[in-house]
């Protein structure tokens, strides 16, 4: 039986719930985002309560640990 492969999208594009700016950014592989500031307003991101980062509350892709089916830095 051969193993699954799976292909980790590594660009997400984080949408600032404070004003809208939209910005795509390369997610880091060896820790977690928790923090994030907008490059438009200035708002720090947070996670979401139930999110462990930036990318699984406010991007379009959520971080490498999640879609590989992991427990992010937890």
């Amino acid at each position: 039986m051969e193993a699954t492969e799976i292909t980790i999208i590594l660009e997400s594009t984080l949408t600032c719930p404070a004003c809208g700016h939209a910005e795509t950014e390369n997610m880091p592989t060896d820790a977690c985002q928790w923090f994030y500031e907008c490059k438009s307003c200035r708002e720090v991101l947070k996670p979401l309560e139930g999110d462990c980062c930036v990318y699984c509350s406010y991007a379009t892709v959520p971080c490498p640990p999640i879609q590989a089916g992991q427990t992010c830095c937890g």
